[in-house]
């Protein structure tokens, strides 16, 4: 069996990132100047919360699911540019910080999961 507490809480942060991402729009105040942008950050935070919400319940059985935290993280980071027209400098803080901490904690569970033996 896999000792993965810590694993547990840092997909516990992703969670978190992803309610920060879907909800940044209406926080940062950009929903209405770039409606696209808050679209993509919604539907990408309510996935994020979902696939964070699974992992954590099964983190054991989460390694596979940690690549795609990771592109998340990787979208959430360049879509002030590929979605939206002259990103100001709020949007694009906002997500890069998140997307970098997303990233971050996909990295992070994904090196727990690896250094845990079985016992």
């Amino acid at each position: 069996m896999l000792q993965t507490r810590g694993v547990a809480a840092v997909e516990e942060l992703v969670i978190l990132a992803g309610i920060y991402a879907a909800i940044s729009a209406w926080t940062v105040h950009f929903a209405a100047a770039q409606p696209e942008l808050a679209i993509s950050n919604l539907v990408v935070g309510i996935a994020l919360a979902a696939l964070g919400l699974c992992m954590s319940m099964a983190p054991e059985r989460s390694q596979d699911l940690n690549f795609v935290v990771l592109l998340m993280g990787a979208w959430l980071i360049v879509s002030p540019w590929v979605v939206s027209r002259n990103p100001d400098t709020g949007m694009i803080l906002s997500n890069v910080i998140t997307g970098a901490c997303v990233c971050l904690f996909s990295l992070t569970a994904g090196g727990l999961l690896m250094s845990k033996r079985r016992t």
